[in-house]
């Protein structure tokens, strides 16, 4: 009789990001302004977020269970908005600057430790309005644009009450491959499938 010893399958690993999602109530005002960007300087369509974890790569399993234990562990927090700032590269072209409080830091942190995700730079808290390659003038002609479309976003304030697991690709610049994997919400300590 001939045995046959069968190795495992390369278990399929993929990008996954973690994201606090601002309030319901505040995601139309927020998506007006991005779209009143993206309608003058292009770029690809994006949910608001800020982000929590970077682009990590991950079994599902292991995406799951890090974000479950996360959510179970980590309560609702306070945000503010600096200002509208500009970056130096494609995923931060035109963004809200958000106001670096230790429980906006701590939050990230404690999600990073869970994810072993490390940090190349120090947390910057932001919300990306707009994604591109811009030239620094045009970058300037849109940060200026912004407050222009919604004279007092740069005194914002609101709750992180919501958190999503998703799927991102970053060589995907269209984001279209970009999916929201998990969702948590009220306190974070109901983690539950997105629909």
């Amino acid at each position: 009789m001939e045995s046959t010893t069968s190795t495992p399958a390369q278990v399929k690993k993929n990008v996954y990001s973690v994201w606090a999602l601002p309030p319901e109530e505040l995601t139309p005002r927020l998506k007006k302004l991005m779209e009143g960007l993206r309608s003058e300087f292009g770029g690809p369509e994006f949910e608001p977020h800020v982000t929590v974890v970077g682009a990590i790569s991950l079994t599902e399993s292991d995406a799951r269970d890090k974000f479950n234990k996360v959510c179970e562990e980590l309560k609702a927090y306070n945000s503010s908005v600096e200002k509208v700032d500009t970056g130096s590269f494609f995923y931060q072209c035109v963004f809200l600057r958000l106001h670096p409080t230790p429980e906006v830091v701590e939050a990230s942190a404690h999600c990073c430790g869970h994810f072993g995700y490390k940090n190349s730079t120090p947390y910057m808290p932001h919300l990306s309005l707009l994604y591109g390659d811009l030239t620094d003038e045009e970058k300037k002609t849109a940060q200026e644009k912004a407050y222009v479309l919604d004279e007092n976003i740069g005194s914002l304030n609101f709750q992180i009450s919501r958190l999503a697991l998703y799927k991102t690709d970053t060589e995907d610049k269209s984001c279209k491959s970009w999916r929201r994997w998990l969702n948590a919400s009220s306190n974070f300590d109901q983690p539950m499938p997105s629909s």
